[in-house]
């Protein structure tokens, strides 16, 4: 966040990420009855700590251990956003979202973009 931010925009971004915590978190409420729920609760619980973690301090950014997190975490759902994204290619004869993988490649997106923004918030 911009040194030069005023308080409503600090305000605004500390909701964002409260609001987006809330949603990665119910993201990863909602695969209780997915075949393989242990693996997608942990990629959404990932960016819903984080993101809490900006919405309490925005500062936490620049921490180092934070750093880390997010981007070891943002580089593994790249990784595995390409991986889905050439099988929906080769596989899918409808709408991408139709298919598990699909929606999978959705939430993956989600989370890279939304830690990108905060990683670059630091700056």
């Amino acid at each position: 966040m911009a040194a030069a931010a005023g308080p409503w925009a600090r305000g605004l971004w500390r909701a964002c990420n409260g609001l987006m915590a809330a949603f990665f978190a119910l993201a990863a409420y909602v695969q209780v009855n997915d075949p393989d729920a242990e693996l997608w609760v942990v990629v959404y619980m990932i960016p819903a700590v984080l993101t809490l973690l900006v919405g309490f301090n925005p500062l936490v950014t620049g921490n180092f251990i934070w750093k880390s997190v997010s981007v070891i975490h943002m580089l593994f759902c790249m990784v595995w956003a390409v991986g889905l994204g050439y099988y929906l290619l080769l596989h899918t004869q409808q709408n991408i979202l139709h298919e598990e993988e699909g929606r999978e490649l959705s939430g993956l997106v989600i989370i890279t973009a939304w830690m990108t923004l905060c990683h670059s918030s630091a700056n």
